[in-house]
C-alpha cells in the first residue's frame, strides 16, 4: 500500500456476516427477522464500509439482549424515548460480538459476559436510528446480574423487567427476538 491509499484489505468481520448470515445460518424468528435478514444480506453487498457509521446512512451496528436471573435488561433511549436493548457503532475493526459487550457494559455498568458455549447471535434487525441511519443491528445474548449502575452521559433510565413486562415494552422488532428467548418458549 502506498503512503495515502485508502487500505484495501478486506475485513474479516465480512467472513464472519456472510457466515452468521447465510441461507441455513439463522432460522428467523418471525417475518420481521426474515425481512431484517434479507435487507442485511442486500444492503452488505452495496456497502464499501459496511462497519464505518461515517461512510454511510446504513452500518452494521451489534447489540446485546442481556438475560438473568431479573429478567431482561433495558434501558430507554434518550433520542428515540423506546426501550431497547443496549447497543450501539462498532469500534475500527471491533469483534461483532465484542462490540455488543461493549456496549452493554458502557451503557449498563454491569459486567456483562456471553453465555459458556461463546458468542451467541439469537437475532438480527435492520431499522431506523437516530439521526437518519439505517442499522443492520446483530443482536447477542449476553448474560449479567446486579443493579444496573449508568454512568453520567449515558440513559440513567435502565432496568430488570420481568420477561412479560419486557416484551409489553419492547419495540415490535425486539419483542420478536424476547418472545423466542423467553425461557419456556417452544420453537416453531
Amino acid at each position: 500500500m502506498r503512503p495515502g491509499e485508502p487500505d484495501r484489505t478486506p475485513d474479516p468481520r465480512l467472513a464472519e456476516l456472510a457466515a452468521l448470515l447465510g441461507e441455513r445460518a439463522r432460522q428467523p424468528v418471525d417475518d420481521r427477522e426474515a425481512a431484517s435478514i434479507a435487507a442485511f444480506r442486500d444492503a452488505l453487498a452495496h456497502l464499501d464500509r459496511p462497519f464505518d457509521e461515517g461512510a454511510a446512512t446504513t452500518h452494521v451496528t451489534s447489540s446485546a439482549i442481556v438475560v438473568g436471573p431479573r429478567g431482561v435488561l433495558l434501558h430507554r433511549h434518550r433520542r428515540l424515548g423506546i426501550w431497547l436493548q443496549p447497543g450501539g457503532h462498532l469500534e475500527p475493526g471491533e469483534p461483532l460480538a465484542a462490540g455488543a459487550a461493549r456496549e452493554a457494559a458502557e451503557e449498563s455498568g454491569l459486567a456483562v459476559s456471553h453465555p459458556p458455549g461463546g458468542p451467541t447471535l439469537v437475532h438480527v434487525d435492520v431499522h431506523e436510528g437516530a439521526r437518519g441511519h439505517t442499522h443492520l443491528d446483530l443482536r447477542w445474548l449476553l448474560i449479567a446480574d446486579g443493579p444496573p449502575r449508568p454512568p453520567p452521559g449515558e440513559s440513567q433510565e435502565v432496568a430488570w423487567f420481568p420477561w412479560d413486562e419486557a416484551c409489553a415494552r419492547a419495540d415490535p422488532g425486539l419483542a420478536g427476538a424476547l418472545r423466542a428467548l423467553r425461557p419456556g418458549h417452544e420453537p416453531g
